[in-house]
């Protein structure tokens, strides 16, 4: 074998990946900025879809609505001559109505999550592409709108700061609030909290809302650290979120959830696919190991948090 061979194969040893994590300075503050700022987006859509999860349901559209609020918020500044407050606004209450429409079909239609959620997928990407026509929506240039997305505050990048206050309002309202408690009920008995006198319904369908509301704002820090609107942005965003919530021990039966595992999940993803970059890994390896993350953490799921009783 040639000394150019030996070194390709050198290149994909564990060893050789080890050496160059370490000699990139993994552990370095900017590094370490730098993922958590990139982690944000996905922290911030997994707090809502944890609440989702934990009804026993399911959002697959929270990458979709991410590229609808991008591209709405940004054909909204660039096209429509809006400033940047009421873009924002116009986008986060266009993801809360897509939400209320799930909620509506999920918890008065009795129509699975998964089908309703998953068709929406397809069909929002699709509109976004319509309005695009493909092409990337830039954002005027000083724009304040950019400013979620790349803006520094205190030392520290502002989506990191949004999604630590995500965090904590998600923490609040599960585990201090009754909304919270109502939420963690339906999940594990959705009859006997409606038989307690809690409009069940009502409760699922508020969680949609706030899932479509949260996955608008995480699409719009995307778009403005990108600095423009795309339809392309966010594309299996939701198995991201979906892993780090599962990841986080949150049941898919539903009745358990936990917003501090959600975020050590989704940092534990985030950190896995910077380590891959730093090691100079091919990017396809990325969705390997989201893959291999995702399939490991459901195994694990149903294995240690499947209610009792029940065949998994």
């Amino acid at each position: 074998m040639s000394v150019a061979a030996e070194r390709t194969n050198d290149r994909h040893t564990p060893l050789s990946v080890w050496k160059r994590l370490i000699t990139d300075n993994f552990l370095t503050s900017h590094n370490l900025l730098s993922v958590l700022r990139q982690a944000a987006p996905l922290m911030i859509a997994a707090c809502a879809m944890t609440f989702v999860i934990t009804t026993g349901g399911i959002d697959l559209s929270v990458g979709s609505i991410g590229a609808v609020a991008g591209v709405v918020a940004s054909v909204a500044l660039h096209w429509w001559g809006f400033s940047s407050g009421p873009a924002i606004a116009l986008a986060i209450i266009i993801g809360g109505a897509i939400g209320l429409l799930h909620g509506y079909l999920v918890a008065y239609e009795d129509i699975p999550p998964f089908i309703v959620t998953l068709t929406s997928l397809f069909i929002y990407r699709g509109v976004a592409l319509l309005v695009t026509e493909g092409y990337s929506i830039p954002l005027p240039p000083g724009s304040i709108f950019v400013e979620i997305g790349r803006g520094w505050l205190f030392g520290i990048p502002m989506p990191v700061l949004l999604a630590a206050l995500a965090l904590i309002i998600a923490y609040i309202a599960l585990n201090h609030m009754r909304f919270g408690r109502y939420v963690t009920a339906i999940g594990a008995n959705s009859e006997g909290v409606r038989r307690s006198g809690v409009n069940v319904r009502r409760v699922v369908t508020s969680v949609y809302v706030w899932s479509g509301m949260v996955a608008a704002f995480a699409g719009l820090i995307i778009t403005a650290r990108l600095g423009s609107g795309s339809a392309n942005q966010g594309v299996m965003f939701e198995l991201d979120v979906i892993a780090a919530v599962v990841l986080g021990s949150t049941s898919l039966f539903g009745g358990r959830g936990t917003i501090i595992g959600t975020l050590f999940g989704a940092l534990a993803i985030a950190i896995i696919q910077n380590g891959l970059i730093l090691a100079r890994v091919s990017p396809y390896y990325t969705q390997i190991a989201t893959g291999v993350i995702i399939i490991v953490a459901i195994w694990l799921n149903t294995r240690l948090l499947s209610r009792p009783g029940r065949k998994v």
